[in-house]
């Protein structure tokens, strides 16, 4: 219920690229999110979850974050993840072209999970190298082969809680940064402080589910009046972050 009245909210709220001045949102959301080009990559996003979908052995979850709505054992069959709580495949299409459109050479994801948004990512562009932390051993080992099988060579599967990985991480900066392992309040305003020193003037970060509980949302909220963001915008499932100082401080609310 929360997520529905949410969502009513932002329908009421939100627009497209008519209502945005900045010319850097504005390019973002005409040239990337509005981009009706069929790529192939698409192609293999959808085999690659196609696979996950047809798959229905189990693994044990080990989950560091809030849990599961859906979930009440921690023996969960793979299709049954991929279909709940999977990136779907309109959302990886979209993740595919932000890649495509930066051309990060960095990248860090916080939560593999099953790689349908990792695939995502390393797919978008060749030369970018993903390191993605996985907390949960027997997802990060699957996701890992997979990948493999399905020809992905530029991402690195760490695996561990985040709070013992991040402190050994050797980038100085990230390009972009996928934040989708913890969706909780405490936890996504810690990772997003230890983080920001590793962004620079062009980096992008990346919430998912800002709009997924109240917490959530206060996170959001709290992310959004850092004296270091510059310009956010809401699609409602995602809230992406800019650092580029030469920007007015703006927020948007988009329709994707």
């Amino acid at each position: 219920m929360f997520q529905i009245i949410a969502y009513i909210k932002f329908l009421f709220k939100s627009t497209n690229q008519h209502g945005v001045h900045s010319p850097f949102v504005y390019d973002l959301i005409t040239n990337c999110f509005y981009d009706n080009t069929k790529y192939k990559a698409y192609l293999k996003l959808s085999a690659y979850r196609k696979f996950l979908l047809q798959n229905n052995s189990e693994l044990t979850i080990t989950d560091y974050g809030s849990g599961s709505k859906i979930f009440k054992s921690d023996t969960r069959a793979i299709n049954a993840i991929a279909k709940t709580s999977g990136t779907t495949q309109k959302r990886a299409e979209l993740l595919f072209r932000i890649v495509q459109y930066f051309k990060p050479i960095n990248t860090l994801e916080l939560g593999t999970s099953l790689g349908i948004a990792t695939q995502a990512l390393a797919l978008g562009y060749s030369k970018n190298h993903i390191t993605s932390i996985e907390g949960c051993p027997n997802s990060s080992e699957f996701t890992k082969k997979q990948l493999s099988e399905f020809d992905i060579k530029n991402v690195e599967v760490k695996t561990g809680e985040f709070k013992t990985i991040l402190p050994k991480l050797k980038n100085n900066t990230y390009d972009l940064i996928f934040f989708d392992g913890n969706h909780t309040k405490i936890a996504t305003v810690n990772y997003f402080n230890e983080l920001i020193d590793k962004a620079h003037n062009n980096s992008i970060f990346i919430f998912d589910d800002i709009h997924w509980s109240k917490g959530m949302q206060d996170a959001w909220d709290i992310i959004k009046a850092h004296p270091k963001v510059t310009v956010t915008i809401d699609t409602f499932f995602w809230g992406i972050v800019s650092f580029r100082k030469e920007q007015v401080k703006e927020h948007f609310k988009i329709r994707v």
